[in-house]
């Protein structure tokens, strides 16, 4: 229990308190012996649905009657998240019309096809994965919907060329409810600056690989494909950076939920190259939330002991709690994401990739360019950073 023991020697009470809800100790509403600034830190840590769920559910079974706004705060929420469910639903299917597929990742996935609690699932937006081929096409049919096309971050503009390069769009767009949904097109499954291009399995790969789910048209990823996903976006996220703590969560509902082939998902991981990053995505839950990987798993993954090591101290010194916090400083961040690769052949081919993908990804043509064109990654990995 290397991570919880060292981390919950920091925790306060209430945070103890918070951890076991989310690991499940509380199944009785006596025990969790609820306190106001309970639900404070549960916001601010994003996890206040799971824990609202757990009392209302908790105190139904201990037919113990509750005061009406912690039940008023869990009914709303499920209808947020099961208004996002229903408008994905719809996309779906509009997308089904015109033969293009669509897979729904990370947490829209876990509410859709996987947990059987919506409200229970936090999530900010809805992200679904398409191959590169239909991504226009999709774009097109997003607007055809009412959607707005725009980035949240003031870092990205508005244009369709340069998103596509890039790996994704955002739109948003106003649902019957008054909700404002923000929906995230992608045609690579993770697209983090830090993470190689051939690190990633291609769209058409995993759609080829994905599993319907009965009553629509949304399709998930198979469940070795949907972990590893999920565990390089946790790692894309740095395992501490917004939204943090609850990504975990999603580990340790996909092992939990799921059948994984274990001996499967570890070849494709070793395939990919990308042993540390999700080393990390599975350590932290098992530790936290006793998520039950096996035990030759982790061993088959560890890097070498003085890389995990130091990486264990930048996580502890970051702290897994309150994501919105600031976590790295920029050369902190800068030494996180170049210790998760597994070799430093991989870290230079990470900064300087396959001269085929640089043309693709900034459209030139001229290969004397690519010199700038490297300079012009480099500065991006070096000085953008975003809110993802």
């Amino acid at each position: 229990m290397m991570l919880y023991n060292q981390f919950s020697s920091k925790f306060s009470r209430l945070e103890k308190t918070l951890l076991g809800i989310l690991r499940g100790e509380y199944n009785s509403f006596e025990k969790i012996n609820f306190e106001a600034n309970l639900f404070d830190i549960a916001s601010k840590n994003e996890v206040a649905s799971i824990v609202t769920h757990q009392v209302v559910t908790s105190a139904a079974a201990d037919s113990i009657s509750i005061d009406s706004s912690w039940r008023l705060i869990h009914d709303k929420e499920n209808d947020r998240i099961q208004s996002y469910l229903d408008e994905l639903d719809r996309v779906a299917a509009k997308l089904a019309e015109h033969d293009i597929p669509l897979v729904a990742l990370k947490n829209s996935g876990i509410a859709r096809g996987i947990y059987p609690h919506p409200g229970a699932v936090p999530m900010g937006d809805i992200d679904v994965l398409v191959e590169k081929r239909h991504f226009r096409r999709a774009h097109e049919l997003l607007l055809g919907m009412g959607y707005t096309f725009e980035f949240r971050s003031d870092l990205e503009e508005e244009d369709l060329e340069e998103a596509e390069a890039g790996g994704g769009a955002e739109y948003w767009k106003m649902l019957p409810n008054g909700e404002k949904l923000w929906f995230e097109l992608q045609w690579r499954p993770v697209a983090g600056r830090w993470i190689r291009p051939d690190q990633e399995p291609s769209a058409a790969e995993l759609m080829a690989r994905s599993i319907p789910i009965d009553g629509s048209e949304v399709r998930l990823l198979s469940p070795e494909d949907n972990l590893l996903q999920v565990a390089l976006h946790t790692a894309k996220h740095s395992y501490v950076r917004a939204p943090g703590f609850r990504l975990h969560l999603d580990v340790e509902r996909i092992v939990r939920y799921q059948t994984i082939d274990w001996e499967l998902f570890v070849k494709r991981v070793k395939q990919l190259k990308v042993k540390t990053a999700v080393y990390f995505s599975l350590l932290i839950p098992a530790e936290l939330f006793e998520t039950p990987i096996p035990p030759q798993v982790l061993i088959d993954l560890r890097p070498g002991r003085i890389q995990e090591k130091f990486l264990i101290y930048m996580l502890n010194r970051a702290g897994l709690l309150y994501p919105h916090q600031k976590k790295f400083n920029r050369v902190e961040y800068i030494c996180f994401n170049a210790l998760l690769y597994d070799s430093l052949s991989g870290l230079w081919r990470g900064i300087f990739p396959d001269p085929n993908w640089m043309q693709e990804r900034y459209q030139f043509q001229n290969r004397w360019l690519l010199p700038y064109y490297h300079l012009v990654r480099l500065s991006s990995l070096l000085f953008r950073r975003l809110a993802t």
